[in-house]
C-alpha cells in the first residue's frame, strides 16, 4: 500500500502520514484535503513512501480524502528552498509552502507567450550605466551586485536592461519592488519592455488572478516577474537574475511566520539555481554597505542625476519657535514653487491628526485599553484610535481621570498638516494619501497619476511618497518633522530616519536644477539628519557603523528574537524566564543574551509581551543554540503562551 507524507500550514514541525487517496492520484507536489483532529485541512504532498514507519498502526491511519491538483505545484527544487526556510527561520514546512503559493481559484486561460511583444525601446545609457550593466552581465564576476547611486540618477534603466540582457539569454528574471504603488509603476514600464513576457504577484491583486498569475509563471510563459517581497518565491524557469530594488526596506522582511527576509532568500535561490543577484539603493542597508566595503557583493557607482536634473538644495530648519507646523521658511518656499507653476511634496511619518493626549494638570495620558500605546486623534472621523489593535473610543472634551480642561492631544500628524496647509494656500490644490485616504484598490495609483500630470499643487503624504516615485513636476519637497522615529528603542532608528530624509530629497529637482528640500526638525544637530541634510551617505555609515561594531550590533553580530505573548502576565513573564533559564547555558563563547524583559511594546491586543535576544558573532552556533533551546522548551509548552522567533529581526518593537 501507498502512504503519503503531509505538512498542513499550522505553527506545527510535524510532518502527517495518510494512505494514499482512493484515486491513487496523490503524488509530491500537490495539496490533499485530509482530516487533521477535528478539521479538514488542505495540506501540501512532501513526500511518499511503501511502508508505514516503525511501530504506527496501520489500523489508525486515514487516507487523503481529495487531491486538489491535476498536476504537481511544486517541484523537488521548490520544496527544497521550503525546507531550508523552515530550518533557518524556526518554522513548519507547511507554513514555508503556503507562503510560496498565493491563494485564489485555479485559473484555466493562459495568455501565450509572444518574443514579437517585447521592445528594446529604451533611452541611450551613460558611461557610468553602461559599466554597472556590462559588469552585470558579462559573466566573468561573482554573482552579487549593488547598484548604488543618488536618486534620479537612472538605476531602474540598468535594472530594465539587465533583465533585457537576461531574456535574450533564454533565462527568467525577478524583480522586486518594497511597496505597492512601486510595484504598478515598474510593472508599467516591464510591461512597456517585455510585454506578455511580464506578470505581475502582489497582494493588493484579487485571489483569483494571483494565481492565475502564478500558473502562467509556472508554466513557463512568463520570463519577468514584478511583485513586493513575496515575488521572491514566484516559481519561474531557468532563474537568470533576481533584481532587489530599495534594498535598504525593511517591508522586504516578514511579520508572520516564516519571517523571511526577500533579500536572504534571493540570496539562496541565486546560490542554488546559478543566477546573479543585483540590488539596488541610494541608500543602502547597513548590512550591504558592510558587504561592499568588504568586496563581498561589488559595489556599482552611479553618481549623477540623468533628465537634466541637479541635487536638491537641503536646508535644515529648526522647528522650536515655529508657530505651527510649518515654518516660515517653508511657507516661502512652497509660495515660490507655487509661483513657478512647480509642485511641492510634503513628508510626515504619522497618520491622523494628533498622537498624544496628555492632562497638564493630573498627568493622564489617554492610552490604549488593549496595548500599551497612546492613541491617536483622527479629526475627520472624531475618533481616538489605536493604530496597533484598532481599538476606537470618543476623544474626550476633559480629562477623564480629574476633570480639568487643561487637556488636550499634542503633535501632529498628517490629517493636522492637510489643514493648516489649506488654510495657509487656500488658493493650492491639496491631497492628502496615508493610511487613512488609500482605501480604495485604484485610489493610490490614480492620485499618483493625477499628480504626475500636474492635477494638484501640493502631495502630502507618509511614507508611500518617500521612496522610488519620479515626478517631473515637483520643485520643493518638505520633510515637516524628520525626527519622527529617531527615539525609537531600537538600534536602527538613525538608520532609518537617514533613509527616510534622503529618499524623500531625492523627489526633489529630477529634472530641472533648482530642486529644494526642507527638512524641519527639532534637532538640527542630530548627527544623522545633519548627514542627511548633507546627502553624506559615506560619512553617515562610516560613524553608523564604528558605533554598531562599538556596541557589538548587526552586521557585527546576528540576532535571533524570541518574543513570548499571553493574556495572562504572569504566565508571559514565567515562560520568557524559563526559556533564558535554557538558552543561556547553551550559548556558545562567542554570544550573549539581552535580556529576559518587557518588549518596546509590552502589551497588544491585550497580549503581554517579554522577549529574549540571542546575539552572537556566527549564525551557525547561534541557530545551534536556539534549536536545541526551542526543543528542550516545547516539551512543557502552555497552550495559552504563544512564542514567536524571529531570526536577522529588523525590527526590536
Amino acid at each position: 500500500m501507498a502512504y503519503l507524507e503531509l505538512v498542513f500550514d499550522i505553527p506545527s514541525p510535524q510532518v502527517f502520514t495518510y494512505r494514499m487517496d482512493s484515486g491513487g492520484r496523490g503524488s509530491v507536489g500537490k495539496r490533499g484535503v485530509a482530516s487533521l483532529g477535528r478539521r479538514e485541512l488542505t495540506g501540501y504532498i512532501v513526500g511518499e513512501r511503501a511502508e508505514l514507519p516503525a511501530g504506527v498502526d496501520p489500523a489508525g491511519v486515514k487516507a487523503v480524502r481529495r487531491i486538489v491538483d491535476e498536476t504537481p505545484l511544486f517541484e523537488a527544487r521548490d520544496i527544497a528552498l521550503a525546507e531550508w526556510m523552515a530550518g533557518y527561520y524556526f518554522c513548519g514546512l507547511g507554513k514555508a509552502l503556503a507562503a510560496m503559493l498565493p491563494s485564489g481559484r485555479r485559473s484555466r486561460e493562459y495568455p501565450a507567450f509572444s518574443d514579437e511583444e517585447m521592445t528594446a525601446a529604451a533611452p541611450e545609457l551613460s558611461e557610468e550605466q553602461l559599466r554597472a550593466l556590462e559588469a552585470v552581465t558579462d559573466g566573468s564576476d561573482s554573482g552579487l551586485f549593488y547598484l548604488y547611486g543618488i536618486t534620479g540618477s537612472g538605476k531602474t534603466e540598468v535594472f530594465l536592461r539587465a533583465a533585457q540582457s537576461m531574456v535574450t539569454a533564454g533565462k527568467s528574471v525577478i524583480y522586486l519592488v518594497p511597496e505597492i504603488a512601486l510595484t504598478h509603476q515598474t510593472a508599467e514600464a516591464v510591461k512597456m519592455r517585455f510585454g506578455s513576457a511580464a506578470a505581475t504577484l502582489h497582494s493588493k491583486m484579487t485571489a483569483s488572478a494571483r494565481f492565475t498569475e502564478w500558473m502562467r509563471i509556472k508554466q513557463g510563459l512568463v520570463r519577468v516577474v514584478v511583485g513586493p517581497r513575496s515575488a521572491v518565491f514566484a516559481p519561474v524557469r531557468n532563474l537568470g537574475l533576481v533584481i532587489i530594488d530599495e534594498e535598504h526596506d525593511g517591508s522586504y522582511k516578514s511579520g508572520n511566520a516564516p519571517r523571511y527576509h526577500a533579500r536572504q532568500v534571493a540570496m539562496r535561490r541565486c546560490s542554488v539555481e546559478g543566477a546573479r543577484l543585483l540590488m539596488g539603493s541610494a541608500t543602502p542597508s547597513a548590512e550591504a554597505w558592510k558587504l561592499m566595503s568588504e568586496g563581498v557583493i561589488r559595489r556599482l557607482n552611479l553618481t549623477r542625476r540623468l533628465s537634466g536634473g541637479s541635487l536638491p538644495e537641503i536646508s535644515p530648519v529648526s522647528l522650536e519657535y515655529a508657530g505651527g507646523c510649518l515654518t516660515e521658511e517653508l511657507k516661502e518656499e512652497i509660495r515660490k514653487t507655487a509661483r513657478l507653476r512647480r509642485q511641492t511634496i510634503l513628508f510626515l511619518n504619522h497618520r491622523g491628526f494628533s498622537y498624544f493626549y496628555r492632562c497638564r494638570a493630573c498627568g493622564y495620558e489617554l492610552m490604549c485599553r488593549r496595548c500599551s500605546v497612546h492613541l491617536t486623534y483622527h479629526k475627520s472621523a472624531d475618533t481616538a484610535a489605536c493604530h496597533y489593535c484598532g481599538y476606537k473610543t470618543v476623544p474626550p472634551r476633559v480629562c477623564p481621570q480629574c476633570g480639568s480642561l487643561d487637556a488636550g492631544y499634542r503633535g501632529f500628524g498628517t490629517e493636522m498638516i492637510e489643514e493648516e496647509v489649506i488654510k495657509t494656500f487656500p488658493d493650492l490644490r491639496v491631497r492628502r494619501i496615508d493610511g487613512d485616504t488609500v482605501d480604495k484598490k485604484e485610489s493610490l495609483q490614480e492620485t499618483l497619476a493625477v499628480f504626475k500630470a500636474g492635477g494638484f499643487d501640493i502631495l502630502l503624504g507618509t511614507q508611500m511618497v518617500a521612496k522610488g516615485l519620479n515626478f517631473p513636476g515637483v520643485r520643493l519637497v518638505g520633510v515637516v518633522l524628520a525626527d519622527a522615529g529617531l527615539q525609537m528603542p531600537d538600534f536602527r532608528a538613525a538608520e532609518r530616519v537617514f533613509s527616510l530624509i534622503v529618499q524623500v530629497a531625492g523627489r526633489s529637482g529630477r529634472y530641472f536644477p533648482d530642486g529644494r528640500v526642507i527638512v524641519q526638525t527639532l534637532r538640527p544637530q542630530n548627527p544623522a539628519i545633519d548627514r542627511a541634510c548633507a546627502l553624506d551617505v559615506e560619512g553617515f555609515f562610516a560613524a553608523e557603523l564604528a558605533q554598531r561594531k562599538l556596541l557589538g550590533f548587526p552586521p557585527y553580530s546576528r540576532l535571533i528574537r524570541f518574543t513570548i505573548r499571553s493574556r495572562y502576565e504572569e504566565l508571559a513573564e514565567a515562560a520568557i524566564t524559563r526559556l533564558a533559564d535554557i538558552a543561556l547555558p547553551l550559548l556558545p563563547q562567542d554570544a550573549d543574551a539581552l535580556g529576559p524583559s518587557i518588549a518596546a511594546i509590552g502589551v497588544i491586543a491585550g497580549n503581554h509581551r517579554r522577549q529574549l535576544l540571542l546575539r552572537g558573532l556566527s549564525m551557525g552556533t547561534l541557530h545551534k543554540a536556539a534549536q536545541s533551546a526551542l526543543l528542550e522548551y516545547e516539551k512543557k509548552k502552555d497552550s495559552r503562551v504563544y512564542l514567536e522567533v524571529d531570526v536577522d529581526p529588523v525590527s526590536l518593537l
